[in-house]
This record gives structure tokens, sequence and C-alpha cells, in this order.
């Protein structure tokens, strides 16, 4: 039997998030209630009532399609695929363009999953880095070398998990000549547009600025909705369907509640709701851990995120990151993200889209462990 690589990130938090006083490692702004997305809504509260609970379009239903293809220059429902979140999609997409042997570039941090399914896969990975020193910049060198005539994919996170980086046009620029260069796929995970901490304007997707990519989205992470596990991969047709027969393999559709809740979601009155709701907790959060990291500058760092939920903080202390995750775990009750599971130790990824009284304490028992650390 071959070596199998856990997904060691979601290892750790199927083990423990729903069981910790505190869980900081949430990658979204806390979700939203039923009650408050559907809010003033009774038309479309007896639509679901009258929701016969049957199989939904495999490919997702035809409203949710051609809302999530509005959100793109140029696509239409052709070019959308619904997956169970945007990890299937992910998955999917790596499927349908690799096979074992090929070679792909993936960009580190990031959210492991696509170099685990890489691993998995028995392709060659080559890595390159965003640079701490430069704002979590692209490290033009190490992409220049990563990326080789036998490059299929280039693999990036923009906004980035967990750094909260937003490529700057002409980062994005050099990734898309890179490919260009060789012919390789961009397989943009793009779930975090529309989280942006500093600016109201939504990242722009790589989708639309080369025909070589796959663009994948989610409801979990600007939206506030991870439980109806719906996301989407966009692209040319004929990877679409490429994705589509994959799909069928796995999960073969999400349910029809969460399709007709997730069209609703990005409809063009709600989604603007939504979008603001996530922006408010981002901005009201990051304070409060800005504030906590002040007070602890001998022990914590941060280049400030630009979008999303999550801070990738850095720390001076004689510890490994999956071991001091592990301590706030047994002794403190408080989950984050350790820095191993993006690929750089001595980091952790913590949450602050979430409310201030349970972000507040969750802070605070991380600092009484480190307080015990720095003592001994």
């Amino acid at each position: 039997m071959n070596k199998f690589q856990p997904f060691e990130h979601e290892v750790m938090a199927s083990r423990h998030e729903k069981n910790v006083d505190y869980n900081l490692s949430e990658s979204g702004v806390h979700p939203i209630t039923l009650r408050e997305l559907l809010a003033d809504n009774p038309e479309e509260i007896n639509r679901l009532f009258d929701t016969e609970i049957d199989y939904a379009h495999a490919n997702g239903i035809p409203e949710l399609r051609a809302n999530i293809a509005a959100l793109y220059p140029n696509c239409q429902s052709e070019n959308v695929m619904v997956t169970v979140g945007a990890i299937e999609a992910n998955y999917d997409a790596i499927q349908a363009l690799l096979q074992p042997g090929d070679e792909m570039a993936i960009m580190l941090p990031n959210y492991l999953q696509i170099w685990g399914v890489a691993k998995n896969l028995r392709l060659k990975i080559n890595t390159f880095h965003l640079d701490e020193s430069n704002g979590w910049q692209v490290n033009q060198a190490e992409l220049k070398q990563a990326v080789t005539p036998k490059t299929k994919v280039i693999a990036v996170c923009n906004p980035n998990n967990p750094t909260g980086h937003i490529l700057t046009e002409e980062e994005m620029k050099t990734i898309i000549n890179a490919a260009q260069e060789v012919g390789a796929w961009i397989l943009a995970d793009e779930v975090y547009a529309g989280a942006e901490r500093v600016t109201d304007r939504e990242t722009p997707s790589f989708y639309g600025r080369y025909d070589k990519v796959i663009a994948v989205g989610s409801l979990s992470k600007a939206y506030g909705l991870p439980g109806l596990r719906v996301g989407w991969a966009v692209a040319p047709p004929n990877i679409i369907e490429n994705i589509w027969r994959r799909h069928e393999y796995i999960t073969l559709s999400t349910s029809i509640i969460s399709n007709k809740l997730a069209a609703f979601a990005l409809s063009p009155k709600v989604r603007p709701r939504l979008i603001q709701r996530a922006r408010e907790y981002i901005r009201q959060g990051f304070p409060l851990l800005q504030q906590w990291i002040e007070q602890q500058k001998d022990v914590f760092h941060l280049v400030p995120p630009q979008a999303a939920a999550i801070a990738f903080v850095g720390y001076h202390l004689n510890i490994n990151s999956t071991e001091l995750a592990t301590k706030l775990i047994q002794e403190k009750s408080v989950l984050i993200v350790p820095g191993d599971h993006f690929g750089v130790d001595k980091f952790i990824r913590i949450s602050y889209g979430l409310p201030p009284d349970y972000l507040t304490e969750g802070l605070t028992r991380i600092q009484q462990l480190v307080t015990t650390l720095k003592s001994l």
C-alpha cells in the first residue's frame, strides 16, 4: 500500500474544534444564523418550505450557477461547477489536470490541501514562498526557479491563507507570465475575496486574465456560511466537464437546500449585506488582536493582514508550533493553527473575525500559557 499523506490541519480541526472552549482556528468570519440570513424574506422562507428534498442538479442549480458566473468577468453558467466546498473544487481540479509524475508549483505558506493531494497523487512539487520581510510579497526568484518547462499547474491562494496578503497587480502579472511561458494552468484559490480589511475594493480574480485559469470560490470564508458546504470552480467549459466527471465519483451533488440557500446568499440583493457583515467582523476584531500583540511585542510579531479574518503571527519562543498548539488545547482549551500546517514553523494562525468577548477571552488564555512558557 502506498504511504498516505494525512491532511494534518484538518486532522487537528476534526478532533478538537467542537470540543475546546475557544476555537480561534476558524478560517472565516463568525457564522451567520439561518434567521439572520433570511431576515425580512418571508417569500424565500416559503419557497424553502415548499422544496422537495430531492437531488439537486449535479453541477449546481441554474440560479446558483448564474449568480456565481456574475462574479467573474466574461463568465457564463457553463463555466461554473458547484462543489461540496472549495476543498472538493481543489481536489477535483488537480485530479482533472494532473497525473502521477507530473510537476506543479505551489505557493507557501498556504492551506496545504493542494500540497497533500499532490503528495498522494505522486506529483513532483516545487515551492515558492511569500516573503515576510517584504510584506509577504511573492519571492520572484523562487517563483522563477519553481516554474520549469515541465510545470503543468501553478497553485496560488489570493487573498492568501494564512497571511492575509493580497497579491498586487504586478505580482499577479508575474505569476501569469510564468504560467504563459511554460503553458501551465493557474489554480487560484480565491475563497477570501470579499473579506478585505483595508479596502472596500474586492480582490480581483485571476479568471479572465489568462486562458488557463481555474478559479475556486466558497461561501465559507467571506460569507459566514461554512455549514452549507458550497464551493465552486470557474474554468473553461472543457475543464468544467472534466471536473464534473470527478465530482460524480466523490459527492455527486451538494444538497438541494444548500443550493437554494447559496443562490439566495449570492443574489444581488443579499450578497452585499453578507460581504458588509464579514468586513465588520474583520475590522472590529483586528484592533483587539493588534492591541494584544502590542502588549507582548517581546514574543509576537505580525505583518498586518490585508484581508481575511485570520492573522499569521510569528513568535519568539523555544517551542515548535504544533507543540504550542497542542499545549493550548490541553492546558487552556483553546484551538489555534500551528504554522507547521502551512509549511512554516514559529508561526501560529489566529482567527479574529469573532464576537469581541469570545476573541478577548481566547487571547487571554493564550497569553496565560505564553507567560508560563517565558518563565521556564
